[in-house]
């Protein structure tokens, strides 16, 4: 979990400048978190990390598939609404 957790904000860093250029001007940038099935607050600090860079480069992020129980350890640590679901 934690250990992987670099990783994940290694692939997002790379693969950002791709994914900014193929998107439609105001779309947000979608990360689906439904395959997590095992995760610790590493994992938010993954999510919070992409949507920095997300905003950095001019875009808003949203994440699809987040696990309620990951759900609410956001709202634990008070960061729930940094994480927008995807509508």
């Amino acid at each position: 979990m934690h250990g992987q957790a670099q990783a994940c904000v290694e692939a997002f860093k790379l693969a950002l400048p791709k994914a900014t250029t193929a998107m439609p001007q105001g779309q947000p940038l979608v990360l689906d978190a439904s395959p997590l099935q095992r995760f610790d607050s590493s994992a938010l600090a993954v999510l919070l990390a992409c949507r920095r860079m997300a905003l950095a480069s001019g875009q808003t992020m949203v994440v699809q598939g987040l696990p309620p129980r990951l759900r609410q350890l956001a709202g634990l640590y008070g960061i729930g609404e940094l994480i927008p679901a995807c509508p």
